[in-house]
């Protein structure tokens, strides 16, 4: 026991330290959040959904976004969503809008439609082909993402953001060529770039040291997918091209059939990852929930983002 402690007391005198989970006061500022929501393809789906949204609704994060199926698929149920959320919600909504499948006038109309409504907020994507295929720009669209930036802003003047990958986009030529796109769409209007989830936050930390040697100071708000389901967030990630840690795997391993404690695996990886970004410097996240609340409602819990009602409910000592 003395050999043990003393090894102890010697990793922590000579290794990294790590601290304590935040403990934040009153009157300590917390992260600023924002959710990413997916359309419904069943009513039953559609009532998870805005469970979904009701439930993150009190953490007041700075916008909720939508997505847009591949090839437009999901067009008018993102837009029926995105206006709900602004007549129905104290939410800001982000309409996520895309090249693929559709001319400039077409796209040109939908953006136009989404202002009028008083939508400010467009995710500007390239976007991918329905089954995967190969990406070759619609005859007369817009050919890529900074292409639809520029467009956006002719229309109106939109707050847009835009996609980054951190462990590069799987079509991108190299890693320059890639964060030479972003910057593209950086100054072709854009305000902040939104990662794709990644697990390992060094990543992140490598990318955003990369773009800022490349001129870009814009926000890049780090994308984070807390993982419930290990076998099918692998599958994914191997066609967006995102590594998986083989240290993730041997958390879940045994766990198929407890989805209760692969929850709770979920919860910690997540806060982790987010706490050692934190810890760097980076206090803005974006959150890939799946229509899936209740870890991302911890998760924030954890990092002390609360309801209004229950800060002011707090009991100082």
């Amino acid at each position: 026991m003395v050999a043990s402690s003393s090894a102890a007391l010697e990793r922590w005198l000579t290794g990294p330290r790590f601290a304590s989970l935040p403990a934040r006061g009153a009157g300590e500022k917390a992260p600023a959040l924002s959710f990413e929501f997916f359309p419904p393809r069943t009513e039953a789906l559609e009532q998870q959904l805005w469970h979904c949204i009701r439930r993150l609704e009190p953490l007041s994060p700075r916008f909720v976004s939508v997505t847009y199926g591949a090839g437009g698929s999901t067009q008018a149920r993102t837009h029926a969503i995105v206006t709900r959320i602004l007549a129905e919600t104290t939410l800001i909504p982000a309409a996520h809008l895309t090249c693929v499948g559709a001319a400039r006038a077409e796209i040109d109309a939908i953006a136009r439609a989404y202002w009028q409504a008083g939508v400010r907020h467009i995710v500007a994507l390239r976007g991918d082909v329905p089954g995967g295929g190969a990406y070759a720009p619609h005859p007369g669209g817009y050919a890529f993402a900074a292409d639809l930036v520029a467009g956006l802003k002719r229309i109106a003047d939109f707050e847009i953001s835009v996609a980054a990958y951190p462990d590069v986009h799987p079509q991108a030529a190299s890693v320059e060529a890639d964060i030479d796109n972003l910057k593209r769409k950086l100054d072709a209007g854009a305000v902040r770039a939104i990662t794709n989830y990644f697990f390992e936050a060094e990543t992140y930390l490598r990318f955003l040291e990369r773009c800022r040697a490349r001129g870009i100071t814009a926000p890049i708000v780090p994308g984070i997918m807390p993982v419930t389901n290990f076998a099918q967030a692998a599958r994914f990630s191997a066609t967006c091209g995102v590594p998986v840690p083989a240290w993730l795997g041997h958390l879940f391993v045994g766990l198929d059939d407890d989805q209760d404690t692969r929850k709770l695996v979920a919860a910690v990886v997540a806060a982790e990852q987010v706490r050692v970004l934190q810890a760097n410097g980076i206090d803005e996240f974006h959150f890939y929930t799946l229509n899936r609340p209740d870890l991302v409602y911890a998760i924030g819990h954890i990092l002390g983002v609360r309801p209004a009602t229950a800060v002011a409910d707090v009991v100082q000592p």
